[in-house]
């Protein structure tokens, strides 16, 4: 395959591996500086320039993108998925995993483990927020900080009220999240490709430290996952959009914690505690994907006039509870079940002798009037439209 890195910085170590495990296994592949390309939509397909030249055909594109050119390069990656082009992480994916409060909204939908989190702005509202993740000593985390940056350990609820004002008057948006103490200054980074866990490692921080980052002087180690570490670590990925992703996990009482999901994760640490390929799992898992590029189903779907995507919940004591997809009558009414979601478990494409239980979502597509039909009205109070007064705007 012909492959492109995106990246700007062809020296460094994860860039360097990756390009050499591509050579090795005789793929051409090339690095490009992200910001270098122009997206070219003056034509009647989306193309892309690259150093004030037309791109050349590539078979699939592996981003690298930096924090400070995240909304360029998510550009140019969405360019080249418009192009059909296979990227294992998509614009959307590598957005969403990085803003931290909008990773933190998505994975609390699927039920992921997550340390306590609040947002707040109002100055009025920090204390009870503090509350509510479980008091101090708390953490408070920069929206998108990076490498254990912008993460600070308040020990008290003063002291982490003074810091929460200081950053805000910088125009600064934090989080506030539980300190796991029982963590001890450790996590788990598990380095996922497609669906599964190719390497991991236990970060240890240094002296004093709270932060296991290998940046901040932290240690590591390889380690073997346990089954449910290695479910969250790939749920966590896939939910976000990621076929190539970092899963940092504390080690809670409760089993794992998921702190963040990283795009563009590091490979020299990973690869020199585990003695693993990591690079060349990644070039691996790209090469047998390339024939099925990446695509934005809704966007797809939804261009049919009068159809579309949907999510239908089954309800405690619906009709359908205890009937087969096939009894549910759904295909009668033009809708089709793409997948069903059960708690924590997916069952893609369900056949329809799968019989159905309360609280089940149904993905579906089809008429988007009979899937409203299938949602219990909420009555609504109908204001009463009032007649204009004489003199709409009053005289100052």
């Amino acid at each position: 395959m012909k492959l492109a890195i995106l990246s700007r910085a062809p020296q460094a170590y994860s860039t360097q591996r990756l390009r050499t495990a591509a050579q090795q296994r005789g793929h051409e592949v090339k690095v490009l500086d992200t910001l270098r390309f122009a997206i070219d939509l003056s034509g009647p397909e989306p193309d892309l320039q690259y150093r004030g030249r037309r791109l050349s055909d590539y078979d699939a594109v592996l981003p690298r993108i930096g924090n400070s050119v995240t909304y360029f390069g998510t550009a140019v990656v969405r360019q080249f998925e418009q192009m059909d082009v296979y990227t294992p992480n998509t614009a959307n994916g590598i957005t969403n995993s990085r803003d931290k409060l909008r990773a933190n909204q998505i994975l609390s939908r699927h039920n992921i483990g997550m340390p306590a989190t609040a947002f707040v702005r109002n100055r009025a509202d920090v204390r009870p927020a503090i509350e509510r993740v479980g008091g101090a000593p708390v953490v408070i985390k920069l929206l998108e900080g990076t490498q254990g940056i912008g993460v600070i350990l308040a020990p008290e609820v003063k002291v982490a009220e003074a810091i929460i004002e200081t950053l805000h008057s910088t125009k600064q948006n934090v989080l506030i999240q539980r300190f796991i103490k029982e963590s001890r200054g450790r996590d788990i980074r598990a380095l996922v490709v497609g669906d599964r866990v190719v390497a991991a490692m236990r970060r240890s921080a240094s002296g004093d430290e709270f932060r296991s980052n290998v940046h901040r002087g932290g240690t590591v180690e390889a380690v073997e996952l346990s089954p449910e570490y290695e479910q969250a670590a790939v749920r966590s990925a896939q939910i976000m959009g990621l076929r190539v992703a970092g899963v940092d996990m504390l080690e809670g009482d409760d089993g794992p914690l998921v702190m963040e999901v990283n795009s563009s994760p590091g490979l020299e640490g990973i690869e020199s505690a585990t003695k693993l390929d990591v690079a060349g799992a990644i070039i691996d898992f790209i090469a047998n994907q390339v024939g099925f590029p990446e695509i934005d189903v809704r966007q797809r779907l939804t261009v049919s006039t009068g159809y579309g995507v949907a999510e239908l919940m089954v309800h405690g004591g619906a009709d359908l509870v205890g009937k087969t997809l096939g009894e549910s009558g759904l295909w009668e009414r033009d809708i089709t079940v793409l997948t069903l979601h059960r708690g924590t478990t997916v069952i893609p494409n369900p056949r329809k002798g799968v019989v159905l239980e309360g609280e089940d979502r149904l993905l579906c597509f089809g008429k988007l009037e009979e899937m409203r039909s299938m949602i219990p009205e909420r009555r609504r109070r109908r204001s009463k439209v009032r007649k204009l007064p004489k003199q709409p705007i009053p005289e100052e």
